[in-house]
């Protein structure tokens, strides 16, 4: 079963998730930031990656803590899920269109992070939250789960479409490369015999 279960308890977060990498893409999740539950939502369903998530965090303060701490800890519930990641297809792309944006994302599975980031937003807000946290929402992903991710805004002019076809474009390439190799489901795909 790969699935996993993260809690993270800090003086500014207070976080429980579990994902099933093998699910349906359903999700159950509030963290108190109205429009980053709608993105986490996005990211469930078009990954197929079923997702509960409970997040607490100092509002009061700002949203920042509360996103990046969720990317955190979602990074660190993918790579427990995949465990040592034998019979994935490691890779996965998507060049996702939605309305005036066009955002690809690419991202290897290899367990060095790294974030490649193209994505400018043209307004410093999408309603009350601030458009500089998607980029820090996947730089925790990608560090915490040991991801190689590049995501490239091709095209955009309107902010909330941006930042959703970011997500969606994430979660599609996510999805393909959690998969499993019909050819080689028995192997780790790396010539290094691990990930």
């Amino acid at each position: 079963m790969r699935q996993a279960t993260i809690t993270r308890k800090t003086a500014e977060t207070d976080i429980t998730l579990t994902v099933d990498l093998d699910g349906t893409g359903s999700y159950d999740v509030k963290t108190g930031v109205g429009f980053f539950d709608h993105m986490l939502d996005q990211l469930a369903r078009h990954s197929l990656v079923d997702l509960t998530l409970r997040a607490e965090g100092d509002l009061h303060i700002d949203d920042h803590h509360t996103v990046e701490d969720c990317g955190i800890a979602i990074g660190q519930a993918l790579a427990k899920a995949a465990g040592n990641k034998k019979g994935i297809l490691r890779y996965g792309s998507c060049l996702l269109p939605m309305d005036d944006a066009l955002v690809r994302a690419a991202l290897d599975l290899s367990g060095r992070p790294f974030l490649v980031w193209n994505v400018d937003f043209p307004t410093q807000k999408i309603g009350n939250f601030d458009t500089e946290l998607v980029r820090e929402f996947f730089q925790a992903i990608a560090t915490h789960g040991g991801i190689t991710l590049h995501v490239d805004c091709l095209h955009g002019v309107n902010s909330h479409h941006i930042a959703e076809a970011a997500f969606k474009a994430v979660a599609r390439a996510l999805r393909d490369a959690l998969e499993t190799d019909p050819r080689k489901s028995d192997a780790i795909p790396s010539t290094k015999g691990m990930l």
